[in-house]
């Protein structure tokens, strides 16, 4: 009989759209003869609907806006969240006694309803940390440690730990935190889980064509590409970008969307750069092109940060065989794993982020280092970041 995992999401796209490494390991779950069920927020549709979308089972829940609003829009839509949830559930899975229970960070919310549902089905649960909230939203001066949100979401953070039979982290480091900042947990329930994404096969293009077509002919392109908020510092990444303002050859190219994304606009006029392209979108196919053909990809973390982060959007660069260059907090293992695991790229405190102009010159002084490096990261993404590891990982920690 198939197993029935239930996937409590946050951020859900239409796998036949778009994806994200929870679509990918939902699709895994999927592949490997499971029933898979979804329940995902959507701020865009009328009212809850159930449907099947490659083969998943997904209910879209009527909600207020989660992504790209601000905090305090959406420290109300996570405080509502469970309602609408365990009403939708309810009315469409109330029938079903699932056998895995899997959700991610964030929200920790969600914390309302997978105790109403372990206790009807009696199932394990399994937690995808990811954010570890609200200690990040006190790092980026959010909210205070000393006020009352800190201390309710705080409750909430450790009854989900305690409720979890399971816990993956991504990297020793957030093994490390949660362990010393959560007494009471039991340690052998934390293992790693490493991000995950599906290899993605492109077309082969010639770079220098490319590069014309994009009027980035001879130019070294830093890439980067994703979600522009406060954890990137976007004021790290404009004085990276002011480090090169007398290089003409260097061009910092970003794609992307956020809350701060007004405020990296308004810093790049004031200092009149012109190395810097913004954009908000790309059709994929250019957006795929403009990675491939982009030299180093950047990654951007505030320097406040006192929990070990690992960006995700690094797969991404690995996948298109790019080397990474990283502007990170002391706290993180990111950088010591680019640099000393993976062997694909360089990191330096975002506290000093020109100091990463001299990682990046021996770049460009170094095709052929460039070239070896994004290999490292190519060769290490397809052999322990994709969707059949964190499958695999789940499934034998429960």
């Amino acid at each position: 009989m198939k197993k029935k995992i239930l996937y409590l999401a946050l951020d859900f796209p239409n796998i036949e759209k778009s994806n994200n490494l929870y679509t990918d390991l939902m699709e895994e779950f999927r592949d490997n003869d499971h029933e898979v069920y979804v329940v995902a927020p959507s701020s865009d549709i009328e009212k809850t609907v159930l449907t099947e979308e490659s083969g998943l089972n997904v209910l879209r829940v009527k909600s207020m806006p989660l992504l790209n609003v601000n905090i305090i829009k959406k420290g109300i839509a996570n405080m509502l969240l469970p309602k609408v949830y365990l009403k939708a559930i309810k009315k469409h899975y109330q029938h079903i006694d699932f056998d895995l229970i899997i959700l991610p960070t964030p929200p920790i919310t969600l914390y309302k309803v997978v105790n109403a549902l372990k206790k009807k089905s009696k199932t394990p649960v399994y937690l995808i940390l990811r954010d570890i909230f609200p200690q990040n939203a006190v790092d980026l001066g959010m909210i205070s440690k000393k006020g009352a949100i800190y201390k309710y979401f705080r409750r909430m953070e450790k009854k989900l730990y305690a409720i979890s039979d399971s816990i993956g982290c991504m990297s020793q480091g957030n093994i490390d935190y949660v362990i010393n900042h959560n007494k009471e947990i039991d340690s052998s329930k934390l293992h790693l889980l490493r991000n995950w994404q599906k290899k993605q096969e492109f077309n082969v293009i010639d770079k220098n064509e490319v590069k014309k077509k994009f009027a980035l002919d001879g130019k070294f392109v830093i890439f980067f590409g994703g979600n522009i908020g406060k954890p990137q510092k976007v004021e790290n990444i404009v004085a990276l970008a002011e480090s090169f303002k007398e290089n003409e050859k260097v061009v910092f190219y970003i794609i992307g969307k956020g809350t701060e994304k007004d405020k990296l606009i308004t810093l790049v006029k004031e200092n009149h750069l012109n190395n810097v392209i913004i954009k908000d979108f790309l059709p994929r196919n250019e957006y795929i092109e403009m990675m491939q053909i982009a030299d180093v990809g950047l990654v951007s973390l505030d320097e406040n940060f006192t929990i070990p982060n690992m960006p995700s959007k690094a797969l991404s660069y690995f996948n298109v065989n790019i080397p990474v260059v990283a502007l990170l907090d002391e706290n993180t293992d990111f950088g010591t794993w680019i640099e000393d695991e993976v062997k694909a790229g360089f990191w330096v405190s975002a506290k000093n982020p020109s100091l990463l102009k001299d990682k990046i010159e021996l770049l460009i002084e170094d095709p052929e280092q460039c070239r070896i490096i994004g290999e490292n990261g190519y060769n290490y993404f397809n052999a322990n970041l994709n969707p059949s590891v964190a499958y695999k990982t789940i499934i034998n920690s429960i």
